[in-house]
């Protein structure tokens, strides 16, 4: 939300914005005026000097010819300077044509220290290199001079079209702002005055989010309340309220209502009954308080797990799912808390449907599981060749069942770890551990599968792998779990790639494959039970990696993976070291 302040600061800003800009201007038009002025001074001046430093020189060796009685000295002086003048010409050379002229003037001048006089016309040689150099200088003055009067012309456009376009922009500014804080002001006028007579329907609608926002909020909460208040029906509430008690006081389910200050609006019998407390002793009363003295009440205001609360109910123990309800009530443009509704649904029934269903799996699977190790049994007995050969249609019925033996002791396994899980008695035999013998035996357990398939495994493992604490059996059947799954959903010819990392106080076992990965919308259901991916080959029940999720979350550590369609997945858990 931005407040007027904040705004007027914001258009004070612009002005001073719109003057900086023209500022700015300006002094990029005469910082480009003082650049040409100062080519013309550096490039072509500067020259112009040097040649006439050479003509004089020229000038006073030509005397010095002439003279009868030439002074001493007056040969090394005009070779001196004229030397200083043309070296100094040959480091200011900026214009084309003027490189050649002064590389022949050098070239006449060193003939010149060579012959003292003016043979082979080499003084009208010289006089005729110079009158170039200055030719091409004068020249680039009045080519410059002709940039630098476009270039003014130019920044006066420039500063011009600047100049227009921040007057038009500061005069929109100038005529609307105003009107911005003086309208809101206007309409809250006229509309206090529709309310003064009792116009209960008037409103104010202002688009901005600033302090006008916040009392045309506060205006029409008013006119809403006054509107309400003006057209109730005390008897119409009274009948609805009682109504509304009648059903709450007629449901199966205890309902405790708290308005916004947690003081009890509303309990009905079934809550009442449950809490072992009297109607009266609840209504009215601040919650915490009255908490302090029961100990359901407490743990319904505290409790945040969403594990079913056992309560003796009706001379048994009965299982209340317990759900709250936040309550707000819609205001215009301001929605406001009003309190909540705890809610304690008996779900006993489906408690012992659940547990009746947990002790049929266990009795089944644990009554399967003998059976079918004597099949196996049989099978191995079968398979002997001291018993006698068998031909090869005997051969691939024991195949066959081998591997239906194999397939459905897996499933019975998984069944009973589910058993386990489900109860709650998952057993944990937590001791230390070396992380490299867990990686050993999932490898030697998963090799037969892999060489079968062609997948290749690849272990990237840290050095100096530090002990855990876990219970390996269960870690190990973790791994092999996702080192099975990986295998199955890689193409042949593939990877694996099994990663141990070290992390402060902590080691990651990382499986990733290049199979065709999983979407990322079944990535938060891929650990839930009986969950398989559609349209994937459906070889298992859906209960490996959910018992998979309760075996590590059991020892405190953490599972989950990351895929990418067409790249493959990467499943992890993480352990705790020593």
């Amino acid at each position: 939300m931005v407040r007027i302040k904040t705004k007027l600061s914001l258009g004070l800003g612009f002005l001073f914005a719109v003057i900086v800009l023209l500022t700015v201007a300006g002094l990029y038009a005469l910082n480009r005026l003082s650049s040409d002025a100062q080519a013309v001074l550096q490039d072509n001046y500067i020259t112009l000097q040097f040649v006439e430093n050479m003509r004089k020189s020229l000038d006073t060796y030509e005397a010095y010819l002439s003279d009868e009685r030439p002074a001493p000295g007056a040969r090394e002086g005009f070779i001196q300077v004229f030397e200083t003048n043309l070296a100094k010409q040959e480091g200011n050379i900026t214009e084309a044509g003027e490189m050649e002229a002064t590389q022949s003037l050098r070239s006449q001048f060193e003939a010149l220290k060579k012959d003292p006089d003016f043979s082979n016309n080499r003084e009208i040689l010289i006089r005729d290199l110079l009158h170039r150099i200055s030719d091409v200088n004068m020249f680039a003055i009045v080519r410059k001079n002709e940039a630098a009067r476009e270039t003014a012309e130019q920044a006066n456009v420039l500063l011009g079209i600047i100049a227009v376009l921040c007057f038009l922009i500061s005069f929109v500014f100038i005529v609307n702002f105003p009107g911005y804080i003086a309208d809101p002001i206007r309409q809250l006028t006229e509309s206090i005055r529709q309310i003064a007579d009792k116009n209960y329907s008037e409103r104010l609608f202002f688009k901005s989010r600033d302090e006008f926002g916040e009392l045309a909020t506060a205006f029409n909460d008013m006119a809403s309340r006054l509107d309400a208040y003006e057209h109730s029906n005390l008897a119409e509430l009274l009948f609805e309220k009682k109504r509304m008690e009648t059903l709450l006081d007629n449901m199966t389910d205890a309902v405790l209502v708290l308005d916004e200050n947690s003081k009890v609006l509303f309990v009905n019998p079934v809550a009442c009954q449950l809490m072992s407390v009297k109607k009266t002793e609840l209504l009215g009363k601040y919650a915490p308080d009255a908490a302090l003295h029961n100990d359901l009440l407490r743990s319904l205001l505290q409790t945040t797990t969403t594990d079913p609360l056992k309560i003796y109910y009706n001379e048994k123990e009965s299982y209340f799912q317990k759900e709250t309800i936040a309550v707000r009530v819609e205001r215009p443009n301001f929605p406001a808390d009003a309190g909540a509704v705890i809610l304690l649904k008996n779900v006993t029934s489906f408690k012992e449907l659940d547990q009746a269903k947990t002790n049929f799996i266990a009795t089944i699977s644990h009554e399967l599981k003998t059976p079918i190790s004597s099949i196996k049994m049989s099978l191995s007995l079968l398979e002997d060749k001291r018993i006698g050969p068998l031909n090869e249609e005997q051969q691939k019925l024991l195949a066959h069942i081998r591997g239906d033996s194999k397939r459905l002791l897996n499933i019975t396994g998984e069944l009973l770890d589910l058993a386990q899980v489900e109860t709650g008695n998952i057993r944990l035999n937590i001791l230390p551990g070396d992380p490299n013998n867990i990686l050993q035996y999932a490898l030697e357990t998963v090799q037969i599968q892999a060489e079968q398939k062609n997948v290749r495994l690849e272990i990237h493992k840290d050095d100096d792998l530090p002990m855990i604490k876990t219970d390996t059996d269960k870690t190990t059947w973790v791994l092999v779990n996702l080192l099975t799954n990986a295998i199955h959903y890689s193409p042949e010819g593939s990877a694996v790639v099994i990663e141990l990392r070290k992390e402060p106080g902590a080691l990651v076992f990382s499986v990733r494959d290049f199979g065709k990965g999983i979407e990322e919308r079944f990535h938060s259901r891929l650990f839930d039970r009986y969950f398989q991916v559609p349209d994937s080959p459906q070889t298992g029940t859906g209960l490996g990696l959910a018992i998979c999720k309760e075996f590590i979350e059991a020892q405190g550590g953490e599972i989950g993976l990351e895929s990418e369609v067409g790249k493959g997945s990467r499943f992890y858990f993480r352990v705790f070291g020593v």
